[in-house]
Formats: C-alpha cells, structure tokens, sequence
C-alpha cells in the first residue's frame, strides 16, 4: 500500500542505447569525455543521392546528411520466442526496447539482490505513434498510384504490372504479425510479455517530450499505489527518409550539420536516435527493501501553452508554469539547483525562449552563474521521442557520480548567458561537482513537445549511506595492458595470437581483456611491455605497431605512439620508489579536475578536505576549477586568480595530498620523498609526519602569510636556462643588482628571485643578449628576504603541529639532505626553508 509520504521517488535502476556505446557505462563515458557522435547518414537508413540537396527549396529533397545513429546489436530472435520470418514485420523499436528493459531488469536486480513482484510492475514508455515499419508498409500499399502512372505513360498492362511487382519487391510483405510489429503502443506490450510483468504496459505522445511525459504517467502509478515498480523511458530509432523531410521543410534542421545549443551561431538541430530506461520505485520502499540508489525524482511540473499563436511554437510562459510547477512540488527553489539539462535543440528560436524562461525562474539577484546549463543533443543529436530520456539519463548519473558534465559545439555563447546575473553558464569540459557543506545537489531536466506539451523534472541527490549508492561498473574511459616475455620472439607470437583473437570480441570485452593480461603478466620478465588504450580498434592498432618494432629488431622506443610503453632488463625488488611533489608556479587551472571526474576516492578525499575549511575551501576550488569562460581575457584573469599565493599553494596542496590518497589506497608506497619548495610540506606528510588536515591546515597559512609578505614587498621569479655558476656571471654582467639565485634547480636552470622592475630589467637585458629566460607565474619573490618577514609566523604554526618521525626519508631543499627523524627538529628547518634557497 502507498504510505502518505511517497512523494519522492527513487530510480533504482538505469539503461541506455544511444548514439556512440550501446550501453549505460559506455554512454555516460561519452558524456563525460565530451564525444562528438555525430556521422554521415549511413546506408542502412537512406541514401544521401537519392534525397540530399543542399538547395532549401528542393522539391522532396533534404539538405540533412548528419545524424546521431545506434550501432548494430546481436539478436536471437529464437531466444526470446519470436519466429524468425517475422522479424521484417516488427519495427525495429519493439526489438531495441525489448533489449534495454532487459538490461534494466538486469541492473536493477542485480542492484537488488532479490527477486521483485512482477505482478505489480508496469512499463510506461514514451513513444511518438508513428513508427518508421508504418511509413514502410503505407508505402507498399501505393501500388495503384505507380500502376496509373505507368500506364499514363503509355506502358502496356503486363509491363506496367511487372515494374509494380518489382517495386513491391522492395517492401517486407504483409503478414499477421504486420500489425503489432508496427504499432507503438507494442513497443511497451512486447516488453511486459517477454519479460512476464503483469502492471500497466502503455505508451504516452507527447511528440519530444513523450519520455517525460511516460516518466510523468510512472511516477503517478507508483504514488496513486498501482504499481510498486515502473520501467519507463523514451524510445525512438526513426531517422529515417520522413523524419529528415519533416524536420527539413519546418524547417529546423541544421544547415551546418552541428548541433550548438545556446551557441549564437545555432542553425538548428541534428536528428538522432535512441532508447532510455530507467526503474522506478517509491523511495520509501527503495529504502526499506535496501535498493541501490541512483537519484531521487522529487517535483515533475507538467504544463500546455494554451492558445498561443502557433501550435509549434515554442512559449516562454507556458515553459515557465511547468518550471514553477516542479520546484514548488519538489520542496526547493531554483536557486538550490546546480545543473539544469535543457531541452536545448540548437533552433534558434527554441533555444532563445527556453533560455528567458529559465532565466526568468531561476535568476536571484544575489547570485551570478551558479548553475550548469547544458545539452547532451550537443553529442547525440534531437533524439525526439527519446529526447527526455537521454536527458534524464545524463542528470541522474551527473548526481549519482557528482560530476557537472560538458555541453559541445559551443564557440560564442548566446547573449543572454554573457550577461551579469545571468543564473547560467556551460561547461566546456566535465568538472567534479563540488557543493558547500550540507547543501544537497540538485539537478532538473526538461523537455517539450510540439502542440505546447511542457515537462521538467526537478531531482535530488541521494542522501543515504554510501554503500546504498551503486557505481556504474566502470568510469575510467582507459584500460592497462601489460605483456611480458623473456625474448622479443616470444613477446612478438604472444601479441600476435593476442591481436588475432580481437576480431571475435566487442568493445564491452576491453576490461576483461585487460585484467587477463595484468593477472598473466610478472614483473621480472625480460621484455616488458605496456599499453593505454580505450577500445578494441586502439589497441589492435598499437599492438601492431609494436609488433613491426619487434621484427625490425632495432631501438625498442623509436616509432612508438603515446600510451605504449617497451622495457628490455631485469629488475630486481631492491629498486625504490620516490615521490616527488610540486611547488608554486606549477599550478594551472583545473589541476586534478580529470581525477577528481573519473576516479570517486581522489573526488572523496577533495570533497572531505574542502569541508575541513569551510567557505575557504569552497572558494579555492571555483578558483582551481572555474566555470568556463569563452573570451582570452577572461581565461588570463582565471589564471592571475589562482597565481595568487593565498590559493596557489593550498590548491597545489589539495591535489598532492589527493595523491597521496590514492597511493595509499593503491597499495604503493615511496621509500624517498623531496618537494619543490611548498612541496616539501605535502612530502612530509606522504611520509607520515603529519596528517592531512594538518598539512592542508598549513598549505593554507603558508600561503596566507607569504601573499601578505608579497603584498607589502612586491617581487617576481625569473627562470634562466642556465647552471648556476654561468647564472652568476651573466647576472654580474647585467648591472642588475638586488637579484638572488632562489633555486638551483637543474644543471641547465636556474631560478633568480627579486623586486619586479629587477626582474623585468633582468628579463630585457636576456632578451637582447639571447640568454633564453621566461617570468614564472608567481605572486612574490619566493625564497628571498622579501618574504623573510612571513618565516617566524610560520615557525609558530608549525610549532602548533605535533610532527611525527617521517617513515622514509624526506629530502630537505635547505640542505639537499634527508630531514632528521628527530621530529623535534622538523618545524625550524621547515620555515627557515621560506627564505633560504632551494638546493634542487
């Protein structure tokens, strides 16, 4: 029975075929890496020389030739007990849909665990009622149209009924599974018989936005206590020759061939196709029957436009009555939300008013860009019917994984999002989503439908314990292939008979294929040989490639491509291991971002972090990972924000301890550890002198106190490409005085450090002198007396600090020797370290 509380609810259970990888994992890798998916039209669905014209006005012409289309997919009809002939009388929808809601059902109970009421389940899907078999068989039954014209044309009856009878040939014939095989509502029927689910099975129409409209219908099945479980989604695989033409003459299609939503140069949409699943439960009982967790669906706002103009055109009032609608069900306002996924087609028009809508609705007059706006149809094209799912899809895994993804194919955002106060910006590449202390994350989706049809679904993260949140198998895009062999001839057959048995594999092998050659793999072999790759086609190819090296019997490294890595000797396990951490001035924006997205233990250990300082730590992550800006001024700005002292060390500090993290939990431990000036604090605590917070505590103050030392004593760095004796004289030879040499760092460089006009003049004199220098990019003279004033500050901060003897040796900067394992002595070297040299 439905308790009174059931408002929310819970997706336990997620699935996909879109454009791209024909799985969920695969989908949302390409989400997250940004992948273009849009192709030529290929032959299994028209050919371009029959339809395509560039010419908008062409006479049953399209000038369409760009499409997001599904990959081919293994089926056994036998298996799920349809006759093999009927297989030209069923659309191919039924067959596809069928597939993922058994690859649902697959998720959801492996997530589960148990067994669930078939009886009580139902399937609610969005699907358009025309199916691509319909327009197919309505054209076979054009037989006496071409017979009269034919014989118009003067050819005789027999004549005129063979080219008929040919052309039929053409068309699957009609048979008794005809029928069913093309309706849309059997799209959903076809799934509940197969699959034996005795709830509801119908389909909703909403044109483009019937997958919300299906998952509209499921939630209120589920909260009206007709059903305790609900597959819904959307499904369309109609890019055939009709849709082109109908999309082309409205006209809405992209001339370019790109779809750019929110760009100023959008010309329109890209169409594309798929299929998206999602089950559903009511969060209640999702909880008590310890369900896997992905999101929870907390406010669906539903609207129609009303006498308008156009039947067609896009409203912005009735857009907003459904935006309204879904927060004030959903319990939160707008101004909560972090990501909105937008309808976002790339017609001008469309998107124009979508964006004042949402303007309109989420715009706080206290708050400037706070929430990502974006469009997976950027990457897979108007995927019509489908369009909501694979929106959905995208917001419920961006709060599942805490990842804000990026919109493509946007060069000069649209005005409306440059303007100050504007609520929205874009991503241009995925970025980890980080949220201050407490504050839930928040998401919503929309879609809308030609006749006025308005959708948007409002959604929540998961607050339940972590081991309730599931993880979508694999995000990591690339995979580790290691060989060994003791002679390059037994090396070469192994990847030989390796790369033959590629060919009888598909892509979702990669990680199998993988683990087997890091389990068969022994790090003593002679030859060792290792390789990066991220599908099937990528790894034949450098495996190849490799291949030919080992015959050439040559250099083991020369004609290698990036990710392919040969040794040659034994080794032996007396070799150490040695951390090396960063110091100022290699900071740059968006340092860690791609860990921080792909693997949840480096994102964990920033988010815990960033809590220990409060607003502090949430300010120094916008400044590491900043929206994304479009202009190179802005871009300039970003990085002069972060090269300043006070966030330039702790955020080089967040990454290497994040680092360190990971090794820890990877098992991989350092027996030497040395840092580049500030690196050397983050080296101590890689050898347990000190823990996280401690050290993250002093990244902080260490670069407080010297932003404030330079500050009062401004000053600059310059790199010369130089040792240090030569460095001496040519400074010598410059007349430049009030420079000091502040690092020694390698035979063939030297750092100076000193006021700014000396190093500008300093920088001139190497200019015309041809001594090849660069300015470093960094707020003060580090390691110099103007910043010697911050150093008995930061004594007494370290002195606040119980250090504890290091594990392994750490190596001191000062002195370019290991630290004392007398942690009594650990802090006056560490701050004495600010204005001293650093012995590299």
């Amino acid at each position: 029975m439905q308790r009174a509380q059931d408002k929310d609810i819970a997706v336990v259970g997620v699935s996909a075929f879109f454009p791209g990888s024909m799985d969920g994992p695969g989908f949302w890798r390409d989400i997250l890496q940004g992948k273009d998916l849009i192709r030529p039209v290929p032959e299994t669905h028209w050919n371009l020389s029959d339809y395509y014209d560039p010419e908008p006005g062409a006479k049953d012409k399209t000038w369409g030739q760009m499409g997001g289309f599904l990959h081919e997919l293994p089926f056994d009809p036998v298996e799920w007990g349809i006759p093999p002939n009927s297989l030209e009388a069923t659309d191919s929808s039924q067959i596809l849909a069928l597939l993922l809601a058994k690859k649902l059902i697959d998720d959801f109970s492996v997530n589960q665990r148990k067994s669930f009421n078939r009886s009580r389940t139902s399937v609610i899907l969005g699907v358009t009622a025309a199916q691509q078999l319909f327009s197919t068989m309505t054209s076979r039954l054009q037989r006496p149209a071409w017979k009269s014209a034919l014989t118009d044309m003067g050819f005789p009856e027999d004549m005129a009924e063979d080219a008929c009878e040919r052309i039929a040939s053409k068309f699957p014939v009609w048979q008794e599974n005809t029928f069913p095989g093309l309706l849309g509502n059997v799209v959903a029927g076809r799934i509940a018989n197969r699959l034996n689910l005795g709830g509801s099975n119908f389909v909703t129409d909403a044109a483009c936005a019937s997958a919300l409209a299906a998952v509209s219908m499921a939630v209120t099945e589920l909260q009206s206590g007709h059903s305790d479980l609900v597959l819904t989604g959307g499904v369309d695989t109609m890019n055939d020759i009709m849709m082109y033409m109908c999309f082309s003459k409205t006209p809405a299609l992209s001339r370019s061939g790109q779809c750019k939503p929110f760009d100023r140069d959008a010309d329109g949409t890209i169409l594309g196709e798929g299929v998206g699943m999602f089950a559903l439960k009511r969060l209640s009982d999702a909880e008590e029957q310890g369900d896997h967790i992905y999101a929870v669906i907390k406010g669906i706002g539903k609207s129609s436009d009303g006498n308008v103009r156009s039947v067609y055109a896009p409203w912005e009032g009735g857009q907003n009555i459904a935006l309204h609608r879904a927060y004030e069900q959903a319990g939160f306002t707008p101004d909560s939300v972090g990501l909105v996924e937008a309808h976002g087609t790339g017609t001008k028009a469309g998107d124009a008013t979508e964006l004042r809508s949402l303007n309109q609705v989420f715009r706080r007059d206290q708050k400037d860009k706070y929430c990502v706006l974006g469009s997976v149809k950027s990457q897979i094209g108007h995927t019509k019917a489908a369009a909501g799912a694979a929106g959905l899809f995208k917001v419920v895994m961006s709060l599942h994984q805490k990842v804000l993804p990026p919109t493509i194919q946007v060069s000069h955002p649209a005005e409306l999002l440059l303007e100050p106060g504007t609520p929205f910006y874009l991503n241009q590449t995925s970025r980890p989503w980080f949220v201050e202390d407490g504050k839930p994350r928040r998401a919503g989706v929309s879609s809308f439908g030609f006749g006025g049809s308005n959708f948007h679904i409002a959604l929540e993260e998961y607050p339940g314990p972590d081991e309730k949140k599931p993880s979508l198998k694999r995000n990591w895009p690339w995979e580790i292939f290691l060989w060994g062999a003791d002679s390059r001839a037994a090396l070469s057959d192994e990847l030989r008979a390796f790369v033959s048995d590629l060919k009888n594999y598909q892509e979702t092998s990669l990680p199998w294929f993988a683990r087997e050659t890091q389990q068969a793999f022994h790090w003593r072999s002679e030859f060792r040989l290792s390789i990066v790759a991220e599908s099937l086609d990528e790894l034949k190819n450098k495996l190849e490639t490799v291949i030919k090296v080992l015959a050439d019997d040559g250099d083991l490294t020369s004609g290698l491509s990036s990710g392919v890595f040969i040794a040659q000797g034994l080794l032996d396990q007396a070799r150490k291991v040695c951390f090396l951490y960063p110091g100022q001035g290699s900071q740059r924006i968006h340092m860690g971002q791609d860990l921080a997205v792909w693997i949840p233990d480096f994102f964990k250990i920033q988010e815990q972090l960033l809590k220990e300082q409060g607003e502090k730590g949430f300010t120094l992550i916008s400044k590491m990972m900043p929206t994304s800006v479009y202009q190179a001024s802005e871009k300039k700005e970003q990085e002069r924000e972060l090269r300043e002292t006070q966030w330039a060390q702790p955020g080089l500090g967040l990454v290497s301890l994040s680092m360190n993290h990971l090794f820890q939990k990877l098992g991989v431990e350092a027996q030497w550890l040395a840092g580049h000036s500030f690196g050397e604090l983050c080296a101590l605590h890689g050898a347990g002198a000190l823990s996280a917070n401690e050290c993250w505590s002093l990244a902080f103050k260490r670069g407080q106190l010297m932003q404030t030392a330079s500050e009062n004593a401004a000053g600059a760095m310059i790199a010369v490409f130089r040792g240090a004796s030569e460095t001496e004289i040519l400074l010598n030879r410059s007349g430049v005085d009030g420079l000091v040499i502040a690092n020694f760092n390698a035979p063939t460089q030297t750092v100076l450090s000193g006021p700014v006009d000396k190093i500008q003049e300093f920088f001139d004199w190497a200019e015309n002198s041809g001594v090849r220098s660069i300015r470093l990019p960094v707020g003060a003279a580090f390691h110099s007396s103007l910043v010697s004033d911050c150093e008995a500050q930061f004594r007494e901060a370290l002195n606040q600090v119980q250090f504890r003897s290091p594990k392994a040796n750490v190596y001191s900067t000062r002195f370019a020797s290991p630290y004392p394992k007398d942690p009594v002595e650990i802090p006056g070297l560490l701050a004495s370290q600010l204005s001293y040299p650093v012995r590299f």
